[in-house]
């Protein structure tokens, strides 16, 4: 029997064993920490500090702007600094908390503290969660309090705990399974009691031999959690592809995973989830990637949310060359920073830093109609006639040739022998739908 996997995808170089075998080392910051109140899906936080104010790791120092919003948690103890715009990685300036860590990492009383989660009921475990400030650690950084409660619990059948990391060049998720993966279960269980009628799958590519054979002997003896090898593929970690490989259902752009009976959490938000409910830690950390071959010792590090870049560039022993690009992310859906003096925010993933940039090497030519984009597509849908309406500025065509089913993975742009910029326009052509939609 073959391994799970979706229609389509491509095959770009992995570029993993620059880190995987870097166990995640913990680094402490320096100096000031920025705390975005926008790094998730949703209305901004709302600040709950002032300038002056003194603070400590693990108190809430923004709370949810609304009902898709997450709150924001301090990392660090010492004062408040300011609150004024700061920019962040994509470049956007995000009105942000700025504390001057003190270098005491005082907490507040209760954080650290074992708790028994099957003592606990769903509203207490939910709001434990939204206390703590989770979302989406993959990336896409939507509030996870909000997707852990859908309209029905009784219709979710797939909790899939999602181990692909798919992205080129990302090891932490890799990392976390091989070194943490008590937690990883641990932190299934605690959503599984969400969902009587569901069972837990964690899907992991099988480029990562070591994480199938130790998770898959750690759940050899629970019922309801099983490991569901992948192929190695790109985007297997979409959440569309994954929930397809796993169970052969579709979702699209009109849908949420609920409605298909799932519910879908990166390894690192799981963790989040079982570090908050079980041991009372609510979200200050991420683990970070610094990868690339233009940088000299490649890590996955343990940082406080809020860390600057450059001090992660620094603590990888920085540059052995100068970077044409560095990338916050990874190359097929990461966003080139041309500042490296931004904060370590909840989506955040990876500093990728590559000494040649080959997209600004390779001039875009004409499209000679090979039909590659098409074959590669994960959402089937038809990229080289998408782009014709790109090109035109056409939304309306654009929007009847399905393009908001497109899921910005770049496999299109990839895989382009004329090197068109499918994924950028594609990009740009979603915004414009969207906003022609709230129009209406």
């Amino acid at each position: 029997m073959g391994l799970a996997t979706f229609k389509g995808g491509v095959h770009p170089y992995e570029g993993k064993e620059l880190s995987e075998s870097k166990p995640v080392q913990v680094l402490m910051p320096k100096g000031e920490l920025v705390f975005p109140l926008s790094q998730h899906i949703g209305a901004p936080a709302n600040p709950l500090v002032k300038k002056g104010d003194q603070v400590l790791a693990g108190q809430i120092i923004a709370e949810a702007g609304g009902f898709i919003s997450a709150n924001v948690v301090c990392s660090v103890s010492g004062t408040v600094k300011a609150v004024e715009p700061r920019r962040v990685a994509n470049g956007a300036m995000v009105n942000s908390i700025v504390v001057e860590n003190d270098g005491e990492y005082k907490t507040v009383e209760g954080v650290g503290e074992d708790r028994d989660y099957t003592a606990l009921s769903k509203e207490e475990i939910r709001k434990i969660v939204k206390d703590a400030g989770i979302v989406g650690l993959g990336g896409a950084g939507f509030p996870t309090h909000v997707k852990l409660t859908p309209k029905d619990d009784a219709k979710i059948d797939y909790v899939i705990v999602n181990g692909a990391e798919c992205e080129p060049y990302l090891t932490s998720d890799y990392r976390l399974m091989i070194e943490e993966p008590e937690k990883l279960v641990g932190g299934l269980k605690v959503i599984l009691r969400l969902f009587e009628n569901a069972k837990g799958v964690i899907g992991i590519e099988n480029n990562k031999p070591e994480a199938i054979k130790k998770l898959t002997e750690l759940v050899k003896d629970e019922p309801k959690i099983s490991v569901c090898p992948l192929l190695t593929k790109y985007p297997q970690g979409g959440e569309r592809s994954l929930i397809y490989a796993v169970t052969g259902r579709k979702v699209n752009s009109s849908m949420l995973p609920a409605d298909a009976g799932c519910i879908v959490d990166n390894v690192d938000t799981v963790i989040s989830i079982y570090n908050a409910v079980c041991k009372s830690t609510p979200l200050m950390r991420k683990i970070i990637t610094v990868t690339g071959d233009a940088i000299a010792e490649p890590q996955n590090f343990n940082v406080k949310l809020g860390t600057n870049y450059e001090e992660l560039i620094e603590a990888a022993g920085g540059f052995k060359t100068e970077p044409e690009k560095v990338i916050n992310g990874g190359p097929m859906m990461g966003q080139a920073m041309f500042d490296f003096h931004a904060p370590v925010m909840k989506n955040s993933s990876a500093l990728t830093c590559m000494s040649k940039d080959e997209v600004a090497a390779n001039e875009p030519t004409p499209c000679i109609r090979c039909g590659r984009c098409v074959d590669v597509c994960p959402s089937n849908i038809v990229p080289v006639l998408m782009m014709r309406a790109a090109v035109n500025n056409d939304a309306e065509s654009f929007e009847k040739l399905n393009g908001m089913e497109c899921v910005e993975c770049g496999s299109c742009a990839f895989i382009c022998p004329a090197k068109r910029p499918l994924t950028q326009a594609f990009k740009e052509m979603r915004k414009v739908v969207a906003a022609n939609r709230r129009k209406k």
